[in-house]
């Protein structure tokens, strides 16, 4: 039988972690984790096992990429100010929000985000604080026009982002919108429906509003909203009506949401391709109440609620045609 060598004219290479950017075929033996791994491309998008965060949470925000996240807030508590980072692989500790709370909104990046509204720690206490950081530590600065929790968020880093939807008490209006500069929050158009537990991806100036709850009926939503940087406009619905659903993605033209209540736990995953919804690999763990990271064909889903019980399981999609790596068993 001929050699590994011999039919590709290399030997395996031994790497201390994963390349960056596999291609389709290679293999190589991962020092650190003591496996062979290989890459192969996949003819659907699919979830795969990363590493569970130290403290298995729910109603949290999370920012980054899925090699570069953040994740912070959320119960146990009633609220909580722990916030973790992850590399890729593992989560590790980091520096705590000033302000502890849970279902708050988030934006940015591993090394600069944005952390805003939310409950904190006396329950019901909706608040409107924003923090900043920037990869060491979170920073107060300066709260949004109106105390909010439930809210969805989006970004491409602590000087940008905006904020919609949610739990407004002060004057029951779950349309409002709020842009970022870096310094302050300005009141911007509305969303078309007004709904709490919604998703956001994209940037302050090209965004996404999905799903959610619409309180004065209620009822779950399927609906999605269009941001161009200056209006919605209501688009393509969801297949699947849901609320606690998360959505990531670069932009209004590219998206991935998954999870979210039905009102039970789901792991329904949907892509967006600027226009419509289509339905592709669940989640291997249904849930709600989580958060992720990432962009339409790199994301990352984290915590939550399960059918049974909070989970700290984190799962990596990769998207459909992208190489997806395989660690080689024995079976």
């Amino acid at each position: 039988m001929a050699s590994y060598k011999e039919i590709f004219g290399t030997n395996i290479e031994v790497l201390a972690s994963d390349p960056a950017n596999p291609v389709e075929g290679q293999v190589w033996y991962n020092s650190t984790d003591n496996v062979v791994k290989g890459a192969a491309l996949t003819t659907a998008g699919a979830w795969a096992t990363g590493g569970n965060v130290n403290t298995g949470r729910l109603n949290l925000a999370g920012a980054g990429t899925q090699t570069a996240a953040l994740a912070f807030g959320g119960p146990p508590g009633p609220a909580d100010a722990l916030t973790e980072s992850y590399n890729g692989s593992a989560w590790t500790e980091v520096n705590d929000l000033t302000t502890a709370r849970n279902n708050l909104g988030g934006a940015g990046i591993q090394t600069s985000a944005l952390a805003f509204a939310g409950e904190s720690t006396s329950p019901g206490a909706k608040v409107a604080n924003t923090e900043s950081w920037n990869g060491t530590s979170w920073t107060e600065v300066n709260d949004l026009s109106t105390i909010n929790d439930g809210i969805a968020g989006c970004g491409a880093d602590n000087t940008s982002a905006l904020a919609f939807g949610g739990e407004n008490p002060s004057t029951a209006d779950l349309s409002l919108t709020e842009s970022w500069n870096g310094t302050s929050w300005t009141t911007v158009n509305s969303l078309n429906t007004g709904r709490t537990s919604l998703g956001g991806t994209g940037i302050q100036t090209s965004a996404l509003a999905v799903g959610g709850l619409i309180e004065s009926t209620p009822v779950l939503t399927a609906q999605t909203e269009s941001w161009n940087g200056t209006s919605w406009t209501e688009t393509g619905d969801l297949n699947t009506a849901r609320n606690h659903i998360i959505g990531r993605g670069a932009d209004n033209t590219s998206a991935l949401a998954f999870g979210g209540a039905t009102p039970s736990a789901t792991g329904a995953t949907e892509e967006w391709n600027g226009t419509s919804w289509t339905e592709t690999t669940d989640l291997s763990i249904a849930r709600y109440l989580h958060s992720g990271s990432g962009v339409a064909g790199s994301a990352l889903a984290f915590t939550g609620s399960s059918a049974t019980a909070t989970t700290a399981a984190t799962e990596e999609w990769t998207g459909a045609g992208a190489p997806l790596v395989y660690t080689f068993t024995d079976s």
